[in-house]
């Protein structure tokens, strides 16, 4: 098991920091769009078990999918209006979001059985995703590998807190952090977790160009997108149990699904360009 999940990573690290880069940015749309389908196509299993409401949830969320294409500008969403509601409405979902983690299982008695319930959930942990992470790499029009900086800064931080959650709560783990949701979760893991992240930031403000005066701004967004991964990882967790399936897919090997990988970025990535459209 080990050793798969590190032959999936050590191939897929190249290809997508190769994909951040390297690639314009339509090209860069492109792949990830393949990968907000693949992740939508998996988010149908949490819908329902049912194949006719999975295929609606897949076609209702391609044709939204699909307007907001058409809508966005891919190279100027820092003017876009459309784009700043959507970030303002992510934010906002992730925040409710608390709620239903902490009163699960109670809160799911009103969500278990609706299945258009779930499909706005899908919506608003993929999409704000998406385009979040195709502003971040469009910063900088006149230089791709500004913006990849930035997109490749919000992956460290995410999986550097991760990491850290992990050995810290392996080794320290004692006061469970949502036991209905996630066991295995502890508050010394997320400590632990903002403690490994800090150091990443730590060389943000060596290897990044950063503002002046903005400095603050980056410690500030840096913490909430933090705690956005661990809120991101939780809701995932808490519809995948809810429907009972232990994993999103099985597409990558010894890691289960594209979901499963990039639950905590959905909402990371929107948190962290919220920050960076409005203050930085």
């Amino acid at each position: 098991m080990l050793k798969q999940r590190i032959i999936t990573a050590l191939i897929l690290a190249p290809l997508a920091l190769a994909a951040i880069f390297m690639l314009p940015l339509f090209g860069l749309a492109v792949v990830f769009a393949l990968v907000l389908v693949l992740a939508a196509r998996e988010w149908a299993r949490v819908v329902s078990d049912q194949g006719s409401k999975r295929l609606s949830f897949f076609v209702v969320f391609s044709l939204v999918f699909g307007f907001s294409l058409w809508q966005l500008p891919l190279d100027s969403l820092a003017h876009s209006i459309w784009f700043s509601a959507m970030l303002g409405l992510a934010v906002a979902a992730w925040l409710s979001s608390l709620y239903l983690l902490s009163s699960y299982p109670h809160s799911a008695t009103f969500w278990h059985n609706s299945s258009i319930f779930k499909l706005l959930v899908g919506l608003v942990v993929l999409l704000p995703f998406f385009w979040s992470l195709v502003f971040l790499r469009s910063v900088d029009p006149n230089n791709p590998a500004v913006g990849g900086a930035w997109v490749l800064y919000v992956l460290l931080l995410v999986w550097a807190a991760d990491t850290g959650a992990y050995f810290a709560g392996k080794r320290f783990g004692k006061r469970k952090l949502a036991k209905n949701v996630s066991p295995k979760k502890t508050i010394e893991g997320l400590l632990g977790g903002f403690a490994v992240a800090a150091l990443v930031t730590l060389g943000a403000f060596i290897f990044l160009d950063i503002p002046q005066g903005k400095e603050w701004v980056l410690v500030i967004a840096s913490g909430f997108t933090v705690l956005a991964s661990v809120v991101g990882d939780l809701v995932e967790s808490m519809f995948k149990r809810q429907a009972g399936i232990k994993d999103s897919g099985s597409l990558l090997p010894g890691h289960g699904g594209l979901l499963d990988r990039i639950d905590s970025m959905t909402a990371a990535m929107p948190v962290f360009a919220f920050f960076f459209l409005h203050w930085m």
